[in-house]
């Protein structure tokens, strides 16, 4: 049996699409673009809209592919660069708006056994404001701590923390509302 690395496959593959190699680079976007997609659409309601952002942030991937340092994952560094195109074109379209309230509560999201589709709470999170959608998104989905996202969004830390904390209660409730209706109690 043949072991073959994987990860030294991935780096001739970046290196051969450095060289401007149009296969390498078609195989890295058809390898990469359905996660990515996903990724815009977390940020972007509209999907044409978000293809749009990450056929632009691609082109960036591939512009900057020298710039890859070949430390973390390959994967990783792509979905940087599409979180940040995301921020970039929400920002141009002018749709953030934060509340500048520095009261917050630390309190656990209750975490509901996934008795719902994906669709039903990628609608739910659709429907939070501009603002606790992408702090929202940057911290439960990106991983990103509260002084990182203040830096990316041009925000005080304690309104990414305020956001963050209206995002969650607003979900909860709706949850709770969507859980209310399932069990026929609303």
């Amino acid at each position: 049996m043949k072991v073959i690395n994987l990860h030294q496959e991935e780096n001739k593959l970046i290196l051969l699409a450095v060289e401007n190699n149009r296969q390498a680079q078609q195989q890295i976007y058809t390898q990469f673009s359905p996660k990515m997609l996903s990724v815009c659409r977390q940020y972007i309601k509209d999907i044409h809209q978000a293809e749009d952002v990450m056929i632009t942030a691609f082109m960036k991937v591939f512009t900057n592919l020298k710039n890859f340092q070949h430390k973390g994952s390959f994967e990783g560094w792509i979905r940087r660069i599409m979180v940040n195109e995301c921020i970039s074109f929400i920002r141009v379209e002018k749709k953030l708006k934060y509340v500048e309230d520095e009261t917050y509560f630390e309190e656990s999201f209750n975490n509901t056994e996934s008795q719902f589709a994906i669709a039903d709470i990628q609608f739910l999170i659709d429907s939070l404001p501009d603002g606790y959608k992408m702090v929202f998104n940057l911290y439960a989905i990106e991983g990103f701590k509260h002084h990182e996202i203040a830096s990316m969004l041009g925000i005080k830390e304690g309104t990414s923390k305020s956001q963050l904390s209206h995002a969650r209660k607003m979900l909860q409730a709706q949850l709770n509302t969507l859980k209310n209706y399932e069990y026929g109690t609303e």
